[in-house]
């Protein structure tokens, strides 16, 4: 009976948690972008991922205080021919795209200057 509980808590706690994520990757916008010379972050997720939960804001954030670049994300189980095309492999990857090609990739940074600091080095 315990671990039902912890079960049904364990996924209240993830939706909560997933509640501001969403995908708003397109092929068209990544590929308008790139052609514009846009610099692109691509973070891609998991609603039920601790990691992803805590990238989130951090992501967030980094759009407003780096504006001049697109960012965009995708849910990784459900938009697999996203992953597959971006070769992006795990969930909580995030990959910056500059002139038609991915500059930068990490996987499980969580916190803010690890994040930034993969921006920046990509731009």
């Amino acid at each position: 009976m315990k671990k039902i509980l912890v079960l049904i808590l364990f996924f209240n706690f993830s939706n909560v948690l997933a509640s501001d994520f969403s995908t708003n990757f397109t092929m068209k916008t990544f590929q308008q972008a790139q052609n514009d010379g846009k610099i692109v972050v691509v973070y891609s997720w998991n609603k039920y991922c601790s990691t992803c939960a805590k990238q989130k804001p951090i992501l967030k954030q980094a759009k407003e205080d780096f504006s001049d670049i697109l960012f965009l994300d995708f849910e990784q189980t459900k938009n697999k021919n996203i992953a597959e095309y971006l070769n992006i492999n795990f969930w909580s990857t995030i990959a910056v795209y500059k002139n038609n090609k991915q500059v930068k990739m990490a996987i499980g940074l969580n916190t803010k200057d690890e994040i930034y600091s993969l921006i920046k080095e990509g731009i």
